[in-house]
């Protein structure tokens, strides 16, 4: 079994990431796996080895422990997003809007309460195998800071309310302030499905539960390309050293994807970007509150968001470089020092009073930048073909967190349903077999994406302005962009 290990560069520097976020910082990094030495045969094979991945071998293993289950991951697990993200487990998904108004919105309300449970399954999952993740259910707070954010966010309580979000609850600036004191708030929205994390103890401990249950996991094992099944041949996942053959190759790559031979344009790699402060002390507290531990967002354009830190520090993220040309991904988690300026730029609008304590030369503990899979309609999908033997699951767009139990539960059904099990209630969600178009060639992948955020940054200039409404261009913006 992997043991942790200290990271190789100082995670108290701003720009040496070295491939690790600050959640690591904690754990240390785990000690390698072996990696894959020469062909071999299961019965599932799983290509990443992040939440996705990780997941989906629990639950198999769980459903049918003589499964042979084996884990394929081309650096560590968790190197991906999911031990870079915000921490966020809650229920938001990605594409809500586009399967109410393709398979009727009786289905995405199913989609929506199957999502809110699994903030609750997550939590229940590791308390039962004992993973110690700082996990706090504080519910998620929204906050509008000028007068077209509060319309918006105004419309989004109702259209939750719409999906059967009843608890979802508008707050007025006093009592969104009582919650957390984010300065200029002119109004707040709860809701109770959501839950802060440290999402690095909770991938290492989901590894460690996965080998105890007898899952084979090879990292530092690229996957080059995934081939389906082929008259007698079954699936197969190739590597520099050797292909695994099995019955169901599951593809869980995330922002990744593009990396695989014949993927390039089937989800954009999104970069988004991280820093967290060094622990601020009581006094500045007092001031902010936050003692429900809330996880934070606004309704901005080009948003934020932010946890509160077992250790008492404030976490935020937001879009940096969005997208690099020709779906390349980050160099390792490294982040632009303009990045960093512009992170800490939001934090102290947020949170004037952390300016004591945050500066341009010091205050941030680390920064560091993940990539997330886009689909072109900004939907998740979850596939299982039994005929050629593939399978995958992602395109969360950054809700991933939570989103990725949902789908390895959904995985595991596919999988049993294929082998003569019958179907069940998450086979049924209209995310299974949604299909996507591919996205457009470059130059117009690039050209589009940063015009889509240029656009945004834009608008969110025009609102803070003093605009009495949404400004125009982030209406088209989200039309050209495919989001609504």
């Amino acid at each position: 079994m992997a043991t942790p290990r200290t990271p190789a560069t100082p995670v108290g520097s701003a720009t040496a990431n070295g491939g690790v976020s600050f959640w690591y910082s904690a754990t240390g990094l785990p000690e390698p796996r072996a990696r894959l030495d020469g062909p071999a045969a299961a019965d599932v094979c799983i290509v990443g080895g992040g939440f996705t991945g990780l997941w989906t071998a629990y639950y198999l293993k769980k459903a049918d422990p003589g499964l042979r289950v084996t884990v394929l991951e081309r650096r560590f697990c968790g190197f991906g997003a999911s031990g870079r993200n915000g921490g966020w487990l809650y229920s938001g998904f990605a594409g809500r809007g586009v399967f109410a108004r393709r398979y009727g919105r009786a289905a995405a309300v199913g989609m929506q309460r199957a999502m809110n449970a699994s903030v609750d399954e997550v939590i229940r999952v590791a308390a039962e195998e004992g993973i110690e993740a700082d996990i706090v259910k504080g519910g998620v707070l929204e906050v509008a800071r000028n007068r077209p954010q509060l319309a918006r966010l105004k419309a989004f309580v109702e259209e939750e309310h719409a999906y059967g979000q009843h608890e979802q609850t508008l707050l007025g600036a006093a009592e969104s302030a009582a919650r957390i004191g984010v300065a200029g708030t002119l109004g707040g929205s709860w809701g109770p499905y959501g839950a802060r994390i440290q999402p690095a103890k909770l991938l290492l401990g989901l590894a460690r539960v996965c080998e105890a249950l007898g899952v084979e996991i090879h990292e530092s094992t690229p996957v080059t390309e995934i081939r389906p099944a082929a008259g007698a041949a079954p699936a197969r996942a190739l590597t520099p050293y050797g292909a695994v053959s099995a019955r169901f190759v599951l593809r869980a790559t995330e922002g990744f994807t593009a990396g695989l031979r014949g993927e390039r344009r089937t989800w954009l790699p999104m970069n988004s970007s991280m820093i967290v402060t060094d622990p601020l002390p009581p006094s500045f507290w007092a001031g902010t509150g936050w003692a429900g531990r809330e996880t934070l967002g606004d309704m901005a354009h080009a948003y934020m968001y932010a946890q509160r830190t077992a250790d008492d520090r404030i976490a935020l993220g937001g879009r940096g470089v969005p997208y690099r040309f020709g779906s390349k991904v980050d160099e390792d988690g490294v982040t632009q020092r303009r990045t960093i300026a512009q992170l800490r730029e939001s934090l102290l609008r947020f949170f004037p009073a952390a300016g004591a304590y945050v500066g341009p030369q010091a205050g941030v503990a680390h920064a560091w930048s993940g990539v997330l899979g886009v689909p072109r309609d900004w939907c998740s999908t979850v596939e299982l073909d039994p005929a050629s033997g593939l399978g995958w699951a992602g395109g969360y767009v950054g809700s991933g967190v939570t989103t990725t139990s949902l789908a390895a539960r959904t995985l595991r059904d596919l999988v049993l349903q294929a082998g003569g099990a019958g179907a069940t209630e998450l086979t049924a969600l209209p995310w299974v077999g949604h299909a996507v178009r591919r996205w457009e060639p470059e130059p117009l992948r690039w050209i589009g994406v940063h015009g889509m955020y240029a656009a945004y940054h834009a608008a969110d200039r025009q609102e803070g302005g003093g605009r009495a409404g949404t400004s125009p261009i982030a209406r088209i913006a989200d039309v050209l962009s495919g989001r609504h």
